[in-house]
């Protein structure tokens, strides 16, 4: 009985301790998990969504449809998505990161704008705002704001010129209202850019109107929405309004008379300047891409035998393609001559064009498999040459110790996680495991600074606690340089005369000991983990083993899973300890080593297997040859 309630202490311990280590963690761990999935799936599509300017639901069937056609998981793919996209953009006050340009740009030189994406994004949202807006770049003389100049506007932006939409980008608002630089409200614009409050100006009287306007700060540029008073919306600005939100406009061509009416909408489409009227059918046609052109004949020809037309084609306006969906109908006279013609078009380029830029990043994913799979290869040759694995067991003083390191299921993962084993000066066994937090070359770094320093302290002092608190003090030190390093260890000294184990432990599990056929977790010294509390203090814990002793000590991947929770990887862990003693009690360690060679996806894992021997116990190398 008292056996039993040790173990459940212990084993409670060690949840507790690898708890500690993850952001969160409760019973529900498989529906967190889930959770997460949902989470990296929905941001992918976000992400995939603004790049390509599709619709959310296009992007999400997109990413189920790649999932489906590779067989891969649904999260694996949407990481990829978000590893082949995501920029980081830092809040208000950070510094800077690659990618974002400064806030004020230097005397004299033209303002530093946000990558053409971002403002492409910008344009694209606005572009399905009704109303007056506009994102302004800040332009500075020495730090003072001199002047805005127009990035991205709404269709129905327009000013005193009546200039409107996207023929303002580029332009100055001083160049258009010169007298707003003057004005009380540059002092409200300047203070919204300053401090990041909004800010509500007006009324105020421009050119005989009325005006509000509000302005926001978003990243470095200034956001600003405008309302002219004293009108209330009619028929015609709400069916302008629905144009505007489906990005279409109509026309109307009387063939009796021949006058041809085009809405505001289509001008803006085809990008033309109102006061030159409508196109004729001829300049229309030559806009056609030559590849288009079957295909518009055989819609004037449905059209000719009274048929209603849907058509799309490509068309080449100021060097650009865009997609018109054109749809049109006529009112006929008795014998099916059309009299009158009537119809809308809508710019589709959007939705055509997100097609492709789908299968892009579908042979951009593809790309980045392949280039991820000769990364990995280098990052495994780069983690032997970092924390080299012995191919068989080490025999050191009373003790046979078995290693193995499993990589992150993700390729290309370079880990923090290591471990260390060797002989000290008086005689008796050093032996270490620890994790270091992340992937990458910091983290294998870090790992590689703790790993040698620690054999460089075991010259000093071979007692664990005594050396985690030297590890603590350089974890620190590093922190101070290189903020966000968070790292665990257990450290054990073992005197193979009188087969006793002192160990101590930094925020990391505690080892399995398996004993008589039962297995469970040590009960942990006191001890926080690397690099968070500078004077730090560590305990040790004293175990007298025995031969037919198994010790375990690992990194926490090995327990982690995304589709399991804490309690069933150290379940599946300890269940693997007991079955490989029963297969093979008098040589378990590659029995164990085997059992638990399966890699988790998401976090590498190191893994020390040790035991008590005596001169009789054999060597081990045939049982892990080819494993």
């Amino acid at each position: 009985m008292e056996g039993a309630v040790t173990w459940m202490g212990g084993r409670q311990a060690y949840v507790e301790a690898v708890d500690g280590l993850r952001p969160s963690h409760h019973p529900g761990a498989d529906r967190a998990a889930d959770d997460a999935g949902r989470a990296l799936v929905d941001r992918a599509v976000g992400l995939l969504a603004g790049r390509t300017r599709c619709r959310l639901a296009d992007a999400h069937r997109h990413l189920l449809q790649m999932a489906a056609d590779q067989g891969r998981d649904l999260v694996d793919v949407a990481a990829g998505v978000i590893t082949l996209f995501d920029v980081a953009d830092p809040p208000a006050g950070n510094p800077r990161l690659p990618g974002r340009h400064p806030r004020l740009p230097a005397v004299g030189v033209a303002p530093v704008r946000r990558p053409e994406h971002s403002l492409g994004i910008a344009q694209a949202l606005l572009d399905g705002i009704p109303g007056h807006a506009a994102l302004f770049v800040p332009i500075r003389d020495g730090g003072r704001l001199v002047d805005l100049e127009f990035a991205a506007v709404t269709p129905q932006a327009e000013v005193a010129e009546g200039l409107h939409g996207r023929t303002l980008i580029g332009t100055r608002l001083g160049e258009h209202l010169p007298e707003s630089l003057l004005s009380d409200r540059w002092q409200h614009y300047e203070r919204v850019l300053e401090t990041g409050r909004p800010a509500e100006v007006g009324p105020f009287v421009l050119g005989g109107e009325r005006y509000t306007v509000r302005a926001h700060r978003v990243g470095s540029e200034l956001l600003m929405t405008w309302e002219r008073h004293g009108r209330t919306p009619g028929e015609s600005e709400r069916i302008a309004g629905t144009e505007r939100l489906g990005n279409l406009g109509w026309g109307e061509w009387d063939l009796v008379s021949g006058e041809v009416r085009w809405s505001a909408q289509i001008f803006r489409i085809y990008e033309r300047d109102p006061a030159l009227g409508p196109m004729s059918r001829e300049e229309s046609e030559a806009l056609t891409l030559p590849e288009d052109l079957p295909l518009l004949l055989a819609a004037v020809e449905a059209f000719q035998r009274g048929e209603q037309i849907d058509v799309t084609l490509r068309v080449r306006l100021n060097n650009r393609i865009k997609y018109l969906r054109t749809v049109a109908d006529a009112i006929r006279d008795a014998s099916g001559a059309p009299l009158r013609v009537y119809g809308i078009v809508q710019d589709v380029t959007a939705r055509e064009a997100s097609a492709q830029r789908l299968a892009e990043v579908e042979h951009q994913l593809a790309e980045q498999r392949r280039s991820l799979a000769a990364e990995h290869a280098l990052a495994a040759e780069l983690q032997r040459a970092i924390l080299p694995i012995p191919e068989g067991p080490l025999v050191l003083p009373g003790l046979k110790v078995a290693v193995r390191y499993l990589p992150a299921g993700q390729e290309g993962m370079v880990g923090g996680d290591w471990y260390h084993a060797t002989t000290l000066s008086d005689g008796s066994v050093l032996l270490a495991v620890g994790d270091v937090a992340g992937h990458g070359t910091q983290a294998a770094t870090t790992m590689a600074q703790l790993r040698h320093s620690l054999r460089a302290l075991a010259v000093t002092t071979c007692d664990p606690a005594e050396l985690l608190g030297h590890l603590n003090r350089l974890t620190c030190d590093l922190d101070a340089e290189n903020p966000e390093i968070a790292a665990t260890a257990v450290v054990a000294r073992f005197d193979p005369a009188r087969r006793r184990l002192t160990w101590a432990q930094a925020g990391h599990p505690p080892p399995l000991l398996s004993r008589g056929g039962r297995t469970a977790p040590l009960p942990r010294p006191s001890g926080p983990m690397l690099g968070v509390v500078d004077d730090a203090v560590y305990e040790c814990a004293v175990l007298d083993m025995a031969v037919g002793d198994l010790l375990l000590c690992y990194t926490d991947g090995l327990v982690e899973h995304r589709h399991r929770s804490l309690d069933d990887g150290l379940e599946a862990v300890i269940r693997a300890v007991d079955e490989s003693v029963r297969a093979s009690p008098r040589q378990p360690l590659g029995e164990l080593l085997a059992r638990l060679r399966q890699a988790n996806p998401d976090d590498d894992t190191c893994i020390l297997a040790a035991r008590p021997i005596t001169g009789e116990t054999q060597d081990l190398r045939r049982y892990l040859a080819g494993r």
